[in-house]
């Protein structure tokens, strides 16, 4: 090995198969990849064979070299056993795709500089000739930004100040900020910042513990987001308002100028909470049991509402893992009891409750918090942004029933049976076969999205959900020193002023969901610099305006990914098409996948570098042998399993894969691979500049005039500040995907406070437990089993009012649920 060879460093770009967040690592070549731990690069999964391949320097290039693997190593879809590499090149060892970047080594940072232009001269775009008109933009003259005026507000103390300052203003509690802001804990040292760019004014959090919202948000921002005349920034429990000051301000009367909360511009929203109805009032006074011995709690009055309004909160004794129940009672705020507590109000909360009503628990032991008073809007909301209306259909199957735990009769068996009482046979007859004959003989069977939703609100009506839910934003957990748990949320009156209160439990059950939406760092990037929210949009964004712009003028959509999401967008987009011939989809991959996962003798098909399957994880992991597999895995084994079953899929529909054979022969959609180097705008074109892959190793330019994000959603614990806090504090452990770690019944290990007066218990559900003793757990029916094991491990611990689910009992909360009665 030379010494050029050893000095020689890349650095390796990867997806985890099992959750799809990017990893990365720099090393030195030579490198070995393989399943065997000695290798430079550890890959664990049953594909991989022990010395898999290696990366090397020889006669002055990189190359990649198969060691004799088993499964193959794969360039542009190819196997090879010898293959020069550029920076930015792909290759695959399966399940893995990997991108190769060379690091500063006096090397050129590629091997070519030959640019192709896809225009309207290429047969790819076709149309684009009518929509580019081909000459650069001339460069902007450059002047220095404006003064900013920022007013702050203390809603506290009601406080006011203002700085006339030049950007870039910081704004935090350290007295080397901007602006400082004290008296409010919740603060960070450095909390945001306000700039302008592109003569915009743009607010970005600074990575606090706490988040930064732009009006009524109730999601912090998680990039730069624009700021409009008569937006607002909400920082703990101050408001600012930000102005161009002289000749730079923006028109605005003083109605707008006194204006504190309007639309919603955050663009890490994954839903506008702007219409929230803020609740200080919803739930009556609740009873508390322990032991034997009922409390009531009751809501302040409004003369005590300015009492609540308590600058430092949540209060210092939270900096502690333990609180007082003595100290929690002087802290001057509202303390109320509940036995039962679900924290988050959606679809896991609510599976939850489904299971302790049907096991017999009263309606007073349990209180709800969350946000959204219907548990199923936030998904909802989430279906109809990534163009899945209330008509079209789920990715779920037809036994997977969040409002009957029994699971029958299933959505199949109510639309058959809804469709035969209104004398439509041929659908109802259409349905039964579609259930008789999944997945070989027909398509697998999935549900009309408004029917899970009303069968939800039924559902929700039946067991009382309006008088357990009351709305609340969760701040902080803490364990109490008698063996329960303290909540500390907020909630705000009808002046928008938070009013703070703490929560005591007995049993606590957490479900918060995504904590944001997934943007690609290319397209971020371009965000960040242009405030081009318009044209660059996320799937889960509200973005029809890019519909409705196709169907009257035309253009050409750039589709990033390949999953579920960017299968029901390029639907939506061939809908489109049909009112407009002149839109064009470019559908951009990072490379190409002409094989499919295997595990064992199984396989997904694979067609057209779409790889399918009907759920997103293999069928036999919700109630099969997979799911007994990885239950009784070590945390290994588990890392293993999720990376051979992992990978974006989608569903293996016969419309979809007519969309897309049509739009191969006809030109109108087109496939292609890279690794994209930038994105910028030109000449009212969104020009993406890709490094090639295989064949196409020339720089390509993909212009569009629409580029959309289905990536998915962001699952990382670490981005959501209730969980990061959390994990802090408590030092909890994580599962082999970096997630909360949870044992079999779905307990937090490390949350578990037991004394002589309590045995306190806290569980976690949903997507922040990916990767523990079942995978999927951000589906209805995985909601459903872990509600089921941790009531299940609830009723063999004696709590409160829960009786045994099973037998005669059973079919008696059956005969409830067909009838509508309550538990």
């Amino acid at each position: 090995m030379s010494d050029i060879a050893a000095a020689f460093q890349v650095k390796l770009s990867w997806e985890d198969n099992g959750t799809g967040e990017p990893q990365e690592v720099n090393v030195n070549l030579p490198a070995t990849l393989g399943r065997d731990n000695q290798n430079t690069v550890v890959l664990n999964s049953h594909q991989v064979s022990r010395r898999h391949a290696r990366l090397d320097f020889e006669d002055d290039q990189v190359v990649l070299i198969d060691e004799g693997s088993s499964n193959g190593v794969y360039v542009g879809g190819e196997p090879i056993t010898r293959h020069p590499v550029v920076s930015g090149a792909n290759f695959d060892i399966r399940p893995f795709n990997f991108t190769v970047t060379f690091a500063d080594n006096g090397h050129s940072e590629n091997g070519h500089d030959k640019t192709q232009l896809i225009d309207a001269k290429t047969t790819l775009v076709g149309l684009e000739q009518e929509l580019y008109n081909g000459s650069a933009a001339p460069a902007a003259k450059q002047s220095l930004p404006p003064e900013l005026v920022v007013e702050w507000k203390n809603t506290v103390t009601h406080e006011t100040r203002r700085l006339s300052t030049q950007p870039p203003i910081t704004v935090g509690r350290a007295e080397t900020n901007t602006i400082t802001l004290t008296g409010d804990r919740s603060i960070s040292r450095h909390h945001a910042k306000i700039d302008i760019r592109d003569d915009q004014i743009v607010v970005s959090d600074a990575g606090s513990s706490a988040g930064t919202f732009i009006n009524d948000g109730e999601q912090s921002l998680a990039q730069p987001s624009k700021l409009m005349p008569q937006d607002t920034i909400r920082i703990g429990q101050y408001q600012l308002k930000v102005t161009k000051s002289g000749p730079h301000s923006d028109d605005q009367s003083e109605e707008e100028a006194q204006t504190t909360f309007t639309h919603v511009r955050s663009i890490s929203a994954i839903a506008d909470e702007a219409n929230l109805t803020t609740l200080t009032n919803l739930q009556p006074p609740s009873s508390y049991v322990d032991d034997g011995v009922t409390s009531k709690t009751t809501f302040p009055s409004e003369t005590e509402i300015i009492r609540l309004m308590q600058p430092d909160f949540p209060p210092e004794a939270f900096n502690q893992p333990v609180v007082s129940v003595e100290e929690i009672h002087q802290m001057g705020v509202p303390v109320d009891q509940t036995t039962y507590l679900a924290l988050g109000g959606g679809l896991g909360s609510f599976t939850w409750v489904d299971y302790l009503r049907n096991s017999g628990v009263d309606l007073g032991l349990i209180t709800v918090i969350g946000i959204k008073d219907k548990p199923f809007e936030r998904y909802r909301q989430l279906c109809r942004n990534s163009q899945i209306p209330n008509h079209e259909r789920l990715r779920s199957d037809s036994g997977s029933t969040p409002d009957n735990i029994w699971g029958w009769p299933g959505y199949a068996v109510r639309e058959a049976w809804h469709d035969l009482l209104h004398f439509r046979l041929g659908n109802a007859l259409k349905v039964m076969w579609t259930i008789f004959g999944e997945p070989t003989l027909a398509n697998t069977y999935t549900p009309i999205s408004d029917n899970v939703y009303q069968s939800i609100e039924a559902e929700a009506r039946r067991i009382g959900w309006q008088h357990i839910w009351r709305f609340g934003r969760i701040m902080a957990i803490r364990k109490t020193n008698d063996g329960r748990y303290v909540v500390a949320y907020s909630q705000t009156n009808n002046d928008k002023k938070p009013l703070y209160r703490l929560m005591l439990a007995n049993y606590v059950h957490l479900a918060i969901g995504y904590p944001g939406i997934q943007f690609l760092p290319d397209l971020q990037a371009y965000r960040q610099q242009t405030n081009d929210f318009e044209h660059v949009v996320n799937a889960y964004e509200p973005h029809d305006h890019i519909y409705d712009h196709l169907v009257q003028h035309g253009g050409t959509v750039l589709v990033r990914g390949r999953g579920i999401v960017a299968s029901r967008i390029i639907q939506r987009l061939y809908e489109v098409r049909k009112q407009n011939d002149k839109v064009v989809i470019l559908h951009l991959n990072r490379s190409p996948r002409p094989v499919g996962n295997r595990f064992g003798r199984a396989g997904r098909r694979v067609e057209h570098h779409w790889e399918f399957q009907p759920f997103n994880w293999p069928k036999a992991n919700w109630g099969g042998d997979l799911r007994a597999v990885l239950e009784k895995a070590n945390t290994n084994e588990r890392d293993e399993l999720y990376n051979d079953w992992g990978g974006s899929t989608t569903a293996d529909r016969a419309d979809w894969r007519k969309i897309v054979d049509t739009g191969l022969k006809e030109y109108w959609y087109q496939i292609r691979f890279g690794r994209v180097s930038k994105v910028e705008r030109r000449n009212d074109k969104l020009v993406t500049t890709i490094d090639g892959y295989g064949h196409f190793n020339e720089n390509t330019e993909l212009l569009a005039d629409f580029i959309i994000d289905a990536t998915g959603l962001n699952s990382s614990i670490d981005s959501h500040p209730l969980l990061k806090d959390m994990l802090d504090l408590y030092n909890l452990e994580r599962n082999a995907k970096g997630r909360l770690h949870v044992a079999n019944d779905f307990e937090v290990p490390a949350m578990r406070n037991e004394t002589e007066s309590h045995h306190g218990r806290f569980y976690a559900s949903g997507v922040m437990t990916l990767g523990g003793p079942y995978a999927p757990v951000d589906s209805f029916l995985g909601l459903q089993y872990a509600a089921l094991r941790s009531i299940d491990a609830l009723t063999r611990l004696r709590a409160p009012g829960l009786r045994r689910l099973n037998g005669i009992r059973s079919m008696v909360q059956w005969c409830k649920w067909a009838t509508r009665a309550q538990p």
